[in-house]
């Protein structure tokens, strides 16, 4: 059975929520096949917790003030934000690889199977780096503070939270249009065929067609929604404002439930059979 077919079995009951501590102020997480990378910004360090129980198999130091984490198949990439760097980890060791200028100011990060894409916040660019050995590939214009990144199998989608906007990129930076969404634009994440937005100012989620941006929805969330995930099947909320966690049907926008977690959950994940939740205020994570 793979991953899609379990998120469909899944009913995700609230009362089967547990969590566990992690470092100061965790916010980026990232799923590796059998770990939950957690990225933990008053720390400089980031978390690695076996997937089925939860437990630390790891704490490894990076750069100053880390925001996000993704995973390249081998390695955690971790942007680190007052350092104006990434760290690329060993995920068999924990070893540090190495150390790469990634623009000003990293925030989000996405893997496009070769590739490391950085949104800067602090210069309204995107930085590509080549996974393979942290080579910087180009700068590209993105819009105004941009936060997140996502992949949809050919183009780069962008969050920019001053400009309530995304940008999108092919592959090369050439930037393919920028879309209005919702008011300060978070999180992002692709579900096959769609990108999804959250809105935090807006308190909902935007629903964009990948293919040439048309929005296709507008969907209520919780207070100040913040990170996406996608199981399959649908869309997972972390509403940072009203600690909890909005389920969303990714087909129609369709509000599946809410699930409470712990204060000011940020990051989001799914491991193929559980979602994965960085509560910023409570040190924790929460396993659904």
């Amino acid at each position: 059975m793979n991953f899609l077919q379990v998120a469909l079995l899944r009913s995700y009951p609230a009362n089967l929520t547990t969590k566990f501590a992690v470092g100061r102020f965790p916010i980026g997480l990232a799923f590796d096949g059998a770990h939950i990378w957690v990225a933990n910004n008053n720390d400089n360090t980031v978390s690695r917790l076996r997937a089925c129980d939860g437990a630390i198999v790891g704490t490894f130091n990076v750069g100053t003030f880390p925001e996000d984490v993704v995973f390249d198949g081998a390695h955690a990439w971790v942007a680190n934000s007052g350092s104006n760097n990434v760290t690329k980890i060993s995920g068999a060791s924990g070893a540090v690889v190495g150390t790469f200028p990634a623009g000003t100011t990293p925030e989000g990060l996405a893997f496009d199977g070769a590739n490391i894409w950085v949104a800067n916040s602090g210069s309204n660019k995107v930085t590509k780096l080549r996974a393979s050995d942290g080579a910087t590939l180009g700068s590209f214009a993105a819009g105004n503070q941009p936060r997140a990144v996502a992949f949809d199998g050919t183009n780069i989608w962008v969050t920019n939270r001053l400009g309530n906007n995304v940008t999108k990129l092919r592959a090369d930076g050439a930037s393919l249009g920028t879309f209005a969404v919702g008011t300060f634009p978070l999180g992002v994440a692709f579900d096959g065929s769609h990108v999804w937005v959250a809105n935090a100012n807006s308190n909902n989620v935007t629903k964009l067609r990948a293919s040439n941006g048309a929005p296709l929805g507008t969907f209520p969330a919780g207070t100040s929604p913040h990170g996406l995930a996608f199981d399959g099947t649908n869309v997972w909320v972390a509403n940072t404002g009203s600690n909890d966690v909005t389920l969303l049907r990714a087909a129609d926008g369709v509000h599946l439930g809410t699930f409470p977690v712990d204060e000011s959950p940020q990051g989001i994940a799914f491991d193929g059979a559980n979602v994965w939740v960085a509560n910023a205020v409570s040190n924790t994570v929460s396993k659904l």
